[in-house]
């Protein structure tokens, strides 16, 4: 029972995260039984265990490896107009002339096949959200937010006007639906949350009332996607039940009064159910498609799926569909998926059907853009930052005496102050004894842009970006139809954000309705084209578990001009091949404990990225967790000024402390700087940790790993900015690029801590002053209150 240490000079073991590709230190004895042989340190040990003498095994491997060029594409980051893309609960008038959506928070309204788009409402204090048509094809209803007034339910005419409201009081209201009468409408009330704020969240369910107002009736608290069929006084709803960990998506219908629930469709991955008003068909999304089939009636529920076979199923939609909606004769189905609008006839799906060709046609491939352009913001006028420090990040200049001069959103000179002439309409702003940098390109951002379909109209997540530097995000892992919404929105001024990029959502190898399955390059090639449609420069490749596979998304994205970033989910043997195939980057650091010269080479080799997350490393304790034991993060008043306390303090009041040398980031930031000094490309992500600051923990780990603070600042402003393609309009101070940057009032190359000591945020041209968010400069705006500041 003798327990006796041979050795202690062992690497971190991975079992603190997971193994499931072996665990360290695998060992073996010699035949002899007197030896042992094992691995650490980047070579091949052998120790006698009488004498305790290790000795160094020699072995030398020669070898080759093809390496794919690693996805790279240069993307315009500002034009001066943009095709708008993301259009939501796209619906058809009952007659198939005109079309209502939502796009850039507002409601639209177009003639069909050939009308131009214009505002529904001239509102402009509310976001306008989930309209329906009454089956007359003269009203539409309506759901509102707004910050300050919460939401309502409003109906206006379908030729325009403004919107009269109905409901009796503030609230979370969605999904708002005529019965065929169009007497009553039905919508669902929904608790708020840490975005929009949780006042007027009680009595959540689902409700109806009387189109000319009055006191709203519960029908049933369960459910979501309230729709009518035939009868005014039955209403059908999605319900999602969960059993043993699965998912069961069920189509149910209940009386207005409550009474009388059934249920009729069963899926385990259906994430929307459509009956036509004559309740002869049904349509449903699944795994990102559309199809039809027969809605039939047999007293019990019904499992449906792209396979079954009691009823004919048929998929009518190439690569993706949203928002299905039948014609007003139920002999069409519509979809739409971004700017486009899909139709199939009845006809076209089912060979039975009266008029079907003898060869029906394949799926529907394209449909009709029935969207517009928006022009992008661009303020108006000159400013100049004179006589502050500029680290302009060519290469590792620094003016000690500069000035900047902007334009609009460009920078028109930048250079030491004696040299560089300053109109004279421009307003003139002296920074003296500050320094001036690019803003921080954080290419691993997560963080809700919205709720429920609901922008904010100010994100406190996004404020506290800007507040703490964060110009620019890419976000790995989003919500597709909320993030691309709230990109355009930003890109249009009707927000105030840091620049938004992303993948939307992942594309999940694993279980779930919104895996995204890969058996073919066909396969791969359909999930780019739906994300590319809607605004994604990249996609995020996610537990795919075959490499053949994550090859097939790579020669998609290549075909596509899209950028793919893997996670390897701490396994290493995936990273390695991830980097061999050409992915843009590693997303997350490597789970090892130390980089050795296989691994550096061919990395150094290969252009592939890295952004490792120090913040949520992989391997043992997190990052985030030190800097809540060695810092007050729960005082910092700049956070608190833009993150709810009921997000702050949870995490960060109640500390524990672990020795330094359990800090497990601390291993995988000097990873960082080996490869750094190899010439690979490391870059900052903060995942959404601590809006804001957690940017610059990340920042100060890559300090605590052994790079300069010039290197550090180098990954958190243009090695981000050339990772995701945006380097030609970020990520450096130089002339023609966007007006991005901070002014801190101390340095950051003489202590690494100054980075988070922003006294300017400019984003687009607009100045703000960051310890508050109002904006300064030549468009003064004060910064309205947030939800717990009212």
């Amino acid at each position: 029972g003798k327990e006796t240490p041979l050795y202690d000079a062992l690497e971190r073991d991975m079992q603190e995260a997971w193994a499931i590709h072996g665990v360290y230190p695998t060992m073996a004895w010699t035949p002899d039984s007197g030896s042992i042989v094992f691995w650490s340190g980047g070579k091949i040990r052998r120790i006698d265990i009488q004498s305790k003498r290790v000795a160094v095994i020699p072995f030398h491997v020669h070898t080759t490896k093809q390496i794919a060029e690693a996805l790279r594409f240069p993307v315009e980051v500002a034009p001066d107009e943009f095709d708008v893309k993301l259009l939501r609960w796209v619906r058809v008038a009952p007659d198939g002339k005109s079309v209502v959506y939502q796009a850039l928070d507002r409601l639209y309204t177009r003639a069909l096949p050939d009308g131009e788009p214009r505002r529904l409402t001239g509102q402009e204090d509310h976001g306008e959200y989930y309209p329906s048509i009454s089956r007359d094809g003269q009203w539409v209803v309506y759901a509102t937010f707004s910050d300050e007034h919460f939401g309502s339910i409003r109906i206006v005419s379908a030729s325009g006007g403004e919107g009269r409201v109905i409901t009796t009081e503030p609230g979370h209201y969605v999904e708002p639906v005529f019965s065929p009468d169009g007497t009553k409408i039905v919508y669902r009330k929904i608790g708020g949350n840490a975005l929009r704020g949780r006042t007027w969240s009680h009595d959540t369910g689902t409700f109806w009332i009387d189109t000319l107002g009055g006191d709203p009736t519960l029908i049933t608290k369960k459910g979501s996607s309230p729709q009518f069929g035939r009868d005014n006084d039955r209403l059908f709803f999605t319900n999602v039940t969960f059993k043993e960990g699965k998912a069961s998506h069920i189509l149910m219908s209940i009386d207005l009064d409550g009474s009388d629930e059934r249920k009729h469709l069963v899926s385990e991955n259906a994430t929307e159910f459509s009956l036509s008003s004559d309740e002869k068909w049904v349509a449903f999304v699944e795994r990102f498609n559309t199809y039809i089939a027969p809605f039939v009636r047999t007293g019990k529920e019904i499992k449906i799926g792209p396979k079954t076979k009691s009823i004919p199923v048929k998929k009518v939609s190439r690569d993706t569909g949203l928002f299905l909606q039948w014609s007003g004769d139920n002999t069409k189905l519509h979809w739409s998926y971004g700017p486009e609008l899909f139709t199939r006839d009845l006809k076209d799906a089912f060979d039975f059907m009266p008029g079907a060709a003898e060869e029906l046609p394949d799926p529907v491939e394209s449909g009709l853009n029935i969207s517009f352009k928006a022009a992008s913001d661009v303020p108006t006028g000159k400013l100049a930052l004179t006589g502050a420090r500029i680290i302009t990040m060519r290469g590792d200049e620094v003016i000690d005496n500069g000035t900047i001069v902007v334009d609009r959103n460009r920078i028109v000179a930048v250079g030491p102050s004696g040299s560089v002439q300053i109109p004279n309409d421009a307003t003139r702003i002296d920074v003296r004894g500050k320094t001036i940098m690019p803003g921080f390109v954080d290419v691993h951002a997560h963080g809700r842009q919205g709720s429920s379909g609901f922008i904010p109209q100010q994100n406190w997540g996004s404020f506290a970006n800007l507040a703490f530097g964060v110009t620019t995000i890419h976000d790995p892992s989003n919500d597709t139809n909320t993030i691309f919404a709230a990109a355009e929105m930003a890109r249009a001024g009707r927000i105030t954000s840091p620049r938004i990029f992303s993948t939307g959502t992942i594309l999940y190898g694993a279980a779930g309705s919104f895996k995204a399955e890969i058996s073919s390059l066909d396969d791969a090639r359909s999930h780019l084209r739906r994300m590319k449609a809607v605004g994604a420069i990249s996609v995020k490749s996610y537990n795919q578990p075959r490499r053949n596979q994550r090859q097939q998304v790579i020669t998609a994205a290549r075909e596509l001009g899209m950028m793919v970033v893997p996670e390897g989910g701490s396994l290493y043997q995936h990273n390695m091949t991830m980097i061999i195939d050409g992915h843009t980057g590693i997303e997350h650091n490597i789970p090892v404990a130390n980089a050795y010269k296989d691994c550096v080479d061919l990395w150094a080799a290969s252009g592939t990225g890295y952004t490792p997350t120090l913040v949520v490393c992989y391997g043992g304790i997190v990052g985030e967790r030190y800097w809540y034991e060695h810092t007050d993060v729960w005082a910092n008043e700049r956070l608190l000024t833009f993150v709810p306390r009921d997000i702050v303090d949870p995490r960060s009041r109640r500390r524990y402390k672990a020795p330094e040398e359990e800090y497990n980031h601390i291993s995988a930031a000097r990873v960082c700087k080996k490869l750094t000094d190899a010439g690979v490309r490391v870059n900052l992500g903060a995942h959404g940790q601590m809006a804001g600051l957690a940017a610059h923990w990340e920042l100060w780990m890559f300090v605590q790993g052994g790079m300069t603070p010039m290197e550090a600042l180098r990954s958190a402003t243009l090695n981000g900015a050339k990772y995701v393609g945006l380097d030609a309009d970020i990520g450096s101070l130089e002339v023609g690029k966007l007006a991005d940057l901070i002014v801190l009032d101390a340095n950051p190359l003489d202590n690494i801590r100054n980075s988070q000591n922003i006294r300017y945020t400019m984003i687009n041209g607009r100045l703000f002053d960051a310890r508050t968010m109002d904006q300064i400069g030549n468009h003064p705006k004060k910064r309205s209150p947030f939800y717990w500041e009212r």
